[in-house]
């Protein structure tokens, strides 16, 4: 009785198997299947707008505080705090030198002047010298 137990499961297993597919050798390879995100495939509805009615928004403007006179360290601090990133730095003695130590120079000029709006990614050039020249 025993014996025929194990018969039943051990052919139960078999069938199992088969079912499923058998081993591995035979199994099917797997299929790979690429989901494109809702907002590539869903449709894009478009309310209807007047033209009068539509206002796009105006870009937003940052004022170009004014650093001369200060520490060049301290200038791009202030520009920075002020949104604007985007420095450049030059020797205003015509020489060439990098300001390889900021706290030693000081700004003399700015590009564009302090006041001036302009856009947060707009480059500001500040012009400085050694500090006692």
């Amino acid at each position: 009785m025993r014996r025929l137990t194990i018969h039943a499961a051990l052919l139960a297993a078999a069938l199992a198997l088969t079912a499923c597919g058998g081993t591995a050798e035979n199994a099917a390879p797997a299929k790979t299947v690429t989901v494109a995100p809702p907002s590539a495939t869903a449709p894009v509805s478009t309310p209807t707008v007047s033209p009068s009615s539509t206002k796009v928004p105006a870009a937003k403007k940052v004022r170009v505080p004014n650093v001369v006179g200060k520490n060049h360290q301290t200038a791009q601090n202030i520009m920075q705090a002020a949104g604007l990133w985007m420095l450049q730095e030059e020797d205003a003695t015509g020489q060439g030198r990098m300001l390889i130590l900021d706290r030693n120079w000081q700004v003399v000029r700015q590009k564009p002047k302090a006041g001036t709006s302009v856009a947060p990614e707009a480059t500001i050039t500040l012009y400085s010298k050694k500090i006692g020249e």
